[in-house]
């Protein structure tokens, strides 16, 4: 695996080395956004993982994140940051990031992160074995309803066959785990090991920041069909899209 460490503390970015390393990673690090941005831009396709901290000299985390997801949609991201607040943790995922770690951290624990999402990257770009022309239109959509279709090999979802657009890894993955489902109901516990694959230390704010930020963009194409059950989670649910247009 071929990471980028964008990390302003010098201290930080040694003593992860040396883990990395373990592993058997190809890692190469950059110490402020302006350095990061030029370094992953040399070749975009080339990298595995980003790690990347918030709080950089030169330009913010949040801008070099906005900037890397403008060459590269797939590239999962983890945010490494001192900030601990709903807003900026919501913004971070609202740029692209796909995972949170607040610091301090432990070196143990950003390994597992990036393994965990490795494999679900991993997993996603495997290409599928190619179909006769019949059998690849039954499977062209692996959800249907009245109102949606889902096309897991796309990555693609229509509402009333508007195409909800620009969906992150991970809201595309939250959706499809709910409407695969439609009106049952999920905790943010078991949407954080369906979508996230392991345990995210209780942190259901990550399940409701990309909730909202895919809200917005079906809302871009139609009606809502992600609906808050209160005290108890979130489920999908189209049946009332006819009454709400």
């Amino acid at each position: 695996m071929k990471l980028l460490m964008i990390e302003d503390n010098k201290s930080v970015s040694e003593m992860m080395s040396m883990f990395f390393q373990k592993e058997g990673w190809d890692v190469s690090f950059a110490y402020d956004g302006i350095e990061a941005v030029d370094m992953f831009n040399e070749d975009p396709e080339s990298w595995d993982m980003i790690t990347l901290d918030l709080n950089l000299p030169k330009k913010d985390g949040m801008e070099v994140a906005k900037e890397i997801r403008a060459k590269s949609k797939s590239v999962p991201i983890i945010m490494l940051t001192a900030r601990d607040s709903d807003s900026d943790q919501v913004l971070g995922f609202e740029m692209g990031a796909d995972d949170y770690v607040t610091k301090p951290f432990s070196p143990i624990t950003l390994v597992a992160r990036i393994k965990a999402l490795q494999r679900r990257a991993h997993t996603e770009a495997q290409v599928e074995e190619p179909e006769h022309s019949e059998e690849k239109q039954k499977k062209e959509y692996q959800i249907t309803t009245e109102h949606f279709k889902l096309n897991t090999n796309t990555r693609e979802a229509y509402l009333d066959g508007q195409l909800i657009p620009e969906l992150t890894p991970k809201e595309f993955e939250l959706l499809n785990a709910l409407a695969q489902k439609p009106r049952q109901v999920f905790s943010r516990e078991q949407l954080l090991e369906l979508v996230w694959g392991y345990e995210y230390y209780g942190d259901e704010r990550t399940v409701d920041a990309h909730i909202k930020k895919l809200r917005q963009k079906i809302e871009r194409v139609g009606p809502q069909v992600i609906q808050t059950v209160w005290g108890v989670g979130y489920k999908f649910d189209d049946s009332e899209v006819d009454k709400k247009k």
